[in-house]
C-alpha cells in the first residue's frame, strides 16, 4: 500500500479516533452512529502538532547499503580490525631497536693516607664519561648490544702516567639460541597469534555485516507484509460496511429483519479493530526498519517514514541442500572462527614444544680499546724529596682523542670471545606439563569442530526445509484465497436471491479476509525464509555453535622465577 503525505495522515487519524470513540445512539431499526464531536477535535488538534513525517521511497537494495553505512552495530565492529592492527604492532614493538646514551661528569678529592698515595697531601682526580650504545632483540630470537663508550681522566697522582688521560672503546656483543627460542620464542608466538586475531576481528566484522543484511531484509518485508495486511483489512473493512449499507435497504424493503442491521453493525466494528491493529504493527515495523538503518543522530531519524518500492515476490526455487551444506561448512562464520582458534593453538603448541628443549645459546664479545692523552714522565720514588715534594713532571708525548678513535676502530687492541652457554633443567619440566596440557586440549578443540560441523549441516537442512514448506504454503494459501473469494460471491448471491442469511455472508467475509492475511502472511514468510536460508550457509542465526577450547589454556609458565597461569586465550 502507497503511503499518504503528513496532511493526509492527519485527517485519517482524526477520522480513526472518531470511528473508535463513535457509539451507537440507537439499536434499532435505523442503527445510525453519533460521532463524539470533542474525540475528533482533539485528534485534529494533537495530529496538527505532531511533527511533520517525510515519506522515503526505498528499495531492499538502498535500506541495505544505508544499513552498511550508517548500522551503529556495524560502525562498533569495523574498530576491531583497527584494534588488532594495534595489537600486532605492539608485538612487533619488541623488535624495535632501543638507542642509549650517557654523559657524566665527576670529581673526587681524597686525603693522603699513605706514601703510596700517588700524592704528599691530597689526590685530585676528575673524569668525563660519554657513551652512545644500541641494543636489539632480533626475529630470529638472537639480542645484540653495541656501545662507544669515551672517558677523560685527569688526576695529579704521579702512578699515573698520563694526564689528561683520553680513553674509547666499541663493545658488541651477540646471543643467538640454537634450541630453546630458536625457531619460536614468546614474542615471535604474540606475534603470530596477534596476526590470527586479526584474522579473527575480520571475520566476525564480515559475520556482522552478514546478519545485519539478513536483519534489514526481513525487516523491509515485514513493513512490507504491514502494509499489505492493512490493505487487506481495509477491504474487508469495505465489504463490511456495504453489506451493512445492503442490510439497511433491504431491511427498509422488508426483506431482511432489524437485527442484521446489529449483526452487520458488529462486522463492521470488528474489521474497524483490525485495520487499528494492522496500522500500529505498520508504525512497529517502520521502528525496526529505522533502527536498523539510520543514524539516531539524523534529526529526521522518528519522523522519516519508509515506503518499500519492492514488493514481495513469490519466485519458486530449487533447493540444492547438499551444495548448501557445502557451502555453509566452507564460508560459516563460525567454523572459519573456530578453525582460527586451532591454528592459534598450532602455534602455542609449537611454541610450548619448542620450550622443553635444552638451552643452548651461542655468545661472541668483541672489545676494541685507544688509549692517549698528555704522557708524563714517570716518578721514581728514590727522587722525592724531603717531605714529600715530588719533583716536576715532563711531558714525553701527547695523543689526541683522534689518535685514540684510530687505534679503535682500526682494531689496534683488539679483544675477542667466543663461547657456547647450556642450561638444562633437572627433574620435572614445566615445559612439558604444559605441552601435554595443550596436546589434550587441542585434540578436544578437533573433537569440538566436528561437532560444530555437524550441527551447522543439520542447521542448514533445517532452514532449506523451511523454505520448501513455505513455497508449499504460498500456493496452498493462494488456493484457498481464491476459493474464499467465489465463495463469498456465492454467498452474496444467494443472500440476493433470498436463499441465504446475512450471518453466512458475513462468515464468507472473515473467511477471505483470513485467507488473504495468510496468503500475505505466506508470501512473506517465503522470502523471509529464503534470506534465512542464504545467510545460514554464511552465518549462525539466533546464536549457538558454543565456543572451541584453545590449547594452551591454562599452561604454567614460569618468568623471573615467578609462576604463573597462562589466561585462556
Amino acid at each position: 500500500m502507497r503511503l499518504h503525505h503528513s496532511t493526509h495522515r492527519a485527517r485519517i487519524a482524526a477520522v480513526a479516533v472518531a470511528i473508535v470513540t463513535m457509539s451507537v445512539s440507537a439499536f434499532g431499526q435505523s442503527g445510525q452512529f453519533r460521532i463524539n464531536e470533542g474525540v475528533v477535535s482533539a485528534a485534529a488538534s494533537q495530529a496538527a502538532q505532531a511533527p511533520a513525517e517525510r515519506t522515503r521511497q526505498m528499495s531492499i537494495d538502498e535500506a541495505v547499503k544505508l544499513a552498511l553505512e550508517q548500522n551503529l552495530g556495524i560502525q562498533i565492529q569495523r574498530l576491531d580490525p583497527q584494534i588488532s592492527d594495534i595489537g600486532i604492532s605492539q608485538a612487533k614493538s619488541f623488535w624495535s631497536p632501543q638507542l642509549s646514551t650517557n654523559l657524566s661528569r665527576q670529581s673526587q678529592s681524597q686525603a693522603s693516607t699513605s706514601a703510596l698515595s700517588g700524592s704528599a697531601r691530597s689526590i685530585d682526580n676528575g673524569q668525563l664519561n660519554t657513551g652512545v650504545g644500541i641494543s636489539q632483540l632480533l626475529p630470529t630470537g638472537a639480542n645484540y648490544t653495541v656501545n662507544w663508550n669515551n672517558q677523560r681522566r685527569t688526576t695529579n697522582s704521579f702512578f699515573q702516567n698520563f694526564s689528561p688521560q683520553v680513553s674509547s672503546n666499541v663493545f658488541a656483543q651477540v646471543s643467538q639460541p640454537l634450541l630453546r627460542n630458536f625457531r619460536i620464542d614468546q614474542i615471535r608466538q604474540q606475534v603470530q597469534n596477534s596476526v590470527k586475531l586479526r584474522d579473527l576481528s575480520d571475520i566476525q566484522l564480515g559475520a556482522l555485516i552478514t546478519q545485519t543484511t539478513r536483519a534489514v531484509r526481513n525487516a523491509y518485508w515485514d513493513l512490507s507484509y504491514a502494509l499489505d495486511n492493512l490493505k487487506a483489512q481495509q477491504e474487508s473493512l469495505k465489504l463490511a460496511q456495504q453489506s451493512l449499507s445492503d442490510n439497511r435497504k433491504r431491511v427498509e424493503i422488508g426483506t431482511l429483519a432489524p437485527i442484521d442491521i446489529v449483526q452487520a453493525q458488529a462486522e463492521v466494528a470488528s474489521n474497524e479493530e483490525r485495520v487499528i491493529l494492522a496500522e500500529a504493527a505498520i508504525k512497529r515495523a517502520q521502528d525496526n526498519l529505522r533502527a536498523l538503518i539510520l543514524d539516531p543522530a539524523a534529526p529526521d531519524f522518528w519522523t522519516t517514514v519508509f515506503e518499500p518500492s519492492d514488493v514481495a515476490p513469490f519466485n519458486e526455487m530449487a533447493v540444492d541442500v547438499d551444495a548448501a551444506v557445502r557451502t555453509a561448512l566452507d564460508k560459516r562464520s563460525d567454523l572459519r572462527s573456530a578453525k582460527n582458534s586451532i591454528e592459534r593453538s598450532d602455534v602455542d603448541i609449537r611454541f610450548l614444544r619448542n620450550q622443553i628443549l635444552p638451552e643452548v645459546n651461542a655468545q661472541a664479545t668483541y672489545v676494541s680499546l685507544g688509549v692517549g692523552g698528555t704522557q708524563l714522565t714517570p716518578v721514581d720514588l728514590r727522587e722525592i724529596g724531603a717531605g714529600g715534594v715530588i719533583p716536576p713532571r715532563q711531558i714525553i708525548a701527547s695523543r689526541g682523542f683522534g689518535s685514540v678513535l684510530g687505534d679503535v676502530f682500526q682494531n689496534a687492541y683488539p679483544d675477542w670471545t667466543i663461547g657456547v652457554q647450556i642450561v638444562y633443567p633437572l627433574g620435572t619440566n614445566t615445559a612439558e606439563a604444559n605441552l601435554a596440557r595443550a596436546r589434550l586440549q587441542y585434540q578436544q578443540a578437533q573433537t569440538q569442530l566436528k561437532n560444530l560441523e555437524m550441527q551447522v549441516a543439520t542447521q542448514v537442512r533445517e532452514f532449506a526445509r523451511q523454505v520448501q514448506t513455505n513455497q508449499k504454503r504460498v500456493l496452498s494459501a493462494k488456493a484457498s484465497r481464491e476459493l474464499q473469494e467465489k465463495k463469498l460471491e456465492a454467498e452474496e448471491k444467494k443472500l440476493a436471491a433470498g436463499m441465504s442469511q446475512s450471518f453466512f455472508v458475513f462468515q464468507a467475509q472473515r473467511d477471505l479476509a483470513l485467507a488473504r492475511t495468510a496468503e500475505i502472511q505466506a508470501i512473506a514468510d517465503y522470502n523471509k525464509s529464503v534470506v534465512d536460508f542464504e545467510t545460514i550457509q554464511t552465518v549462525p542465526l539466533g546464536g549457538g555453535g558454543g565456543g572451541l577450547t584453545t590449547a594452551g589454556a591454562g599452561a604454567i609458565v614460569q618468568t623471573g622465577g615467578n609462576i604463573r597461569a597462562q589466561p585462556q586465550q
